[in-house]
């Protein structure tokens, strides 16, 4: 496994574009671990039975609670310093891109400016007849699916099983990829397609790919540097070295 930084400072020092590839792992330093309280009813259910459109038609007000039962969740979470230092990344790179497979907004809270939502966002809701927006807070939190002034059912912009990924976001992504000096794969497998093919597209068109992760995945023999522990702990001490480099 290679752990040597010294090739990624190199690379960090004339690099103009970075990408950060992101998964659960670093949503999980915030606390958003898993969505199934101890004892609760969201225990006996599968994901797969509650993300998925005919599961909402069938039984919308059942989905609508569990969404909103993550919304809480994450409501009451905070960007961890893993977040806080990719946002801060955009302060020494002339583009700093995040490729999120994760739906809790934490990446825009901490305050990453280009985020691209593979598989949604979870305080984004849309009409299913009309494709009206609305925002979480519209609703006031009520456990009941609501419904559009069209009359149609309102549902949690958030890409379900069965579902393709939003083409517009993805393909903004691959062109991060191929267009990046540095990509950062942090908290994640990265072997969930279609989203996977991010970070080895970016490798392929000749970007140092760096894995951060806690432990070894099939990814870690494919990129150049595997870096094991917390993303807010190995993030932090990247960047302390790039102000270094940025600053000399």
């Amino acid at each position: 496994m290679k752990n040597d930084k010294t090739e990624l400072f190199e690379k960090l020092k004339t690099a103009k574009k970075i990408l950060f590839f992101t998964g659960a792992g670093i949503s999980a330093e915030s606390g958003i671990s898993t969505f199934r309280g101890a004892g609760g009813i969201w225990n006996k259910l599968k994901p797969e039975e509650l993300a998925n459109f005919n599961a909402f038609l069938k039984n919308p007000d059942m989905v609508w609670e569990w969404y909103q039962y993550r919304r809480k969740i994450i409501n009451e979470t905070k960007p961890n310093p893993g977040h806080i230092s990719i946002a801060e990344f955009q302060n020494y790179y002339d583009e700093v891109v995040v490729s999120t497979q994760n739906v809790d907004n934490l990446h825009r809270r901490a305050g990453s400016k280009i985020v691209y939502e593979l598989h949604g966002n979870i305080e984004r809701n849309y009409c299913i007849n009309c494709g009206k927006n609305y925002n979480s807070p519209d609703f006031n939190f009520t456990d009941k699916a609501p419904r559009c002034e069209c009359g149609g059912l309102i549902r949690p912009d958030i890409v379900w099983f069965g579902e393709y990924l939003p083409q517009d976001v993805f393909s903004a992504s691959e062109k991060a990829a191929e267009e990046c000096d540095v990509c950062f794969v942090v908290g994640t497998s990265a072997v969930v397609y279609p989203a996977a093919q991010i970070p080895m597209l970016a490798k392929r068109t000749g970007a140092y790919l760096v894995e951060v992760n806690i432990e070894e995945t099939e990814l870690t023999y494919r990129a150049d540097l595997s870096l094991i522990g917390k993303s807010g702990e190995v993030l932090p001490q990247i960047l302390e070295e790039v102000k270094k480099i940025k600053t000399t």
